[in-house]
């Protein structure tokens, strides 16, 4: 299938200006582009028909690897982003149920299992096969760090939060019986992960090319957080304080992405945490342009675009959902451009490279 041009890129990829923008470094002008993940299903198309390139999966060998991360580099830099993310993060064990899905690339989906978690006691966290940050293989990173073009930087992160991993690897149904019944076990696992999580980062901030952090942790639905505000206070948000901590230690900022209502504990992310920048908005839950008139003040807005109009509306709906944002996050200036949660594999390729074409035509 053939896809349109996209509008012309006025300017090299410029990562400097892109941080400065969301830090609120510089005057308001054209919004940058932003976005948390693209699924391989979206990708591929537009790698092979609109980018002329030859697809490559990311498997076991070193060549295929770097066939891949060659391409995420072309894809990201020729979209029109300032930056390639990308992100990998510790095996952890974790139940997980499947079934058939025609739109992903590989044609199954796979979900947590919210029953049946790989630690309910005591002696299952003694089993459990914990991995070691010795045996983490970081080429991927270390590979797109070395080979960054000009101007282009690198956005990374452990895949999966603290808070995700604790509650996939208990299950959210264990979770809520051990919050209840067992503490001392909750915060034996959250504390595991996110030490296994803080060395990962201590690797990660130093290398070169790296502008920002930018992991995701769901913690929240559509009206309010997963467990309790408490709860999160206790086990959870210590470790991203920890994680932007360091991040601002080597001048990076710490981004986060986080689904859900999290109205409760937003002061706390902003106020104790530190991260400089919120990404996920659902416009049921709270519109991006009303979190910025709120927080935008000490944090960047990242996104907006609701997935229900990527995925289920026209290109014109596309369009003008994005100029909307532009036209009233953009003035105000720590704003950046993209979906309010990211491109998953049912997102209409046409209405994504839409979105991105509508940023483009943005000038300053």
């Amino acid at each position: 299938m053939a896809y349109p041009r996209l509008a012309a890129r006025e300017a090299a990829p410029d990562a400097a200006r892109f941080i400065d923008v969301l830090m609120g470094r510089v005057p308001a002008g054209r919004p940058p582009l932003v976005e948390y993940l693209i699924d391989a299903a979206v990708q591929k198309p537009i790698v092979t028909g609109l980018l002329g390139r030859t697809w490559a999966d990311f498997g076991p060998d070193r060549a295929s690897q770097a066939a891949y991360l060659d391409n995420q580099i072309e894809l990201w830099r020729r979209l029109g982003y300032d930056f390639v993310r990308f992100e990998t993060g510790f095996g952890f064990a974790e139940p997980l149920l499947q079934a058939d899905d025609s739109t992903s690339a590989s044609g199954r989906r796979g979900w947590a299992d919210e029953h049946g978690g790989s630690i309910r006691r005591w002696d299952d966290f003694e089993r459990y096969p914990w991995p070691r940050l010795q045996d983490f293989d970081f080429f991927p990173f270390e590979y797109l760090s070395a080979r960054l073009p000009q101007g282009l930087g690198l956005v990374a992160c452990h895949a999966g939060g603290v808070f995700e991993h604790l509650s996939w690897i208990m299950s959210l149904e264990g979770l809520a019986f051990a919050l209840s019944d067992d503490r001392g076990l909750v915060r034996a696992v959250a504390d595991r992960i996110g030490g296994l999580m803080l060395g990962f980062y201590e690797h990660l901030a130093d290398l070169p090319g790296l502008a920002a952090i930018f992991p995701g942790d769901d913690m929240g639905f559509k009206t309010g957080t997963l467990v309790s505000p408490a709860d999160l206070r206790e086990f959870v948000l210590p470790w991203h304080a920890r994680f932007a901590t360091l991040a601002h230690g080597r001048g990076l900022p710490y981004f986060l992405h986080s689904c859900g209502n999290l109205a409760a504990v937003l002061p706390d992310l902003i106020g104790t945490v530190g991260i400089d920048g919120k990404h996920s908005f659902e416009d049921v839950i709270l519109p991006a342009e009303d979190f910025q008139l709120r927080w935008g003040g000490r944090v960047a807005t990242l996104g907006g675009v609701d997935l229900n109009i990527l995925a289920k509306g026209t290109e014109e709906d596309v369009r003008r959902r994005t100029r909307a944002l532009i036209e009233t996050c953009g003035p105000r200036g720590r704003f950046a451009v993209g979906s309010g949660n990211s491109i998953p594999s049912y997102v209409p390729v046409c209405n994504y490279l839409a979105m991105i074409d509508e940023a483009l035509r943005v000038r300053d």
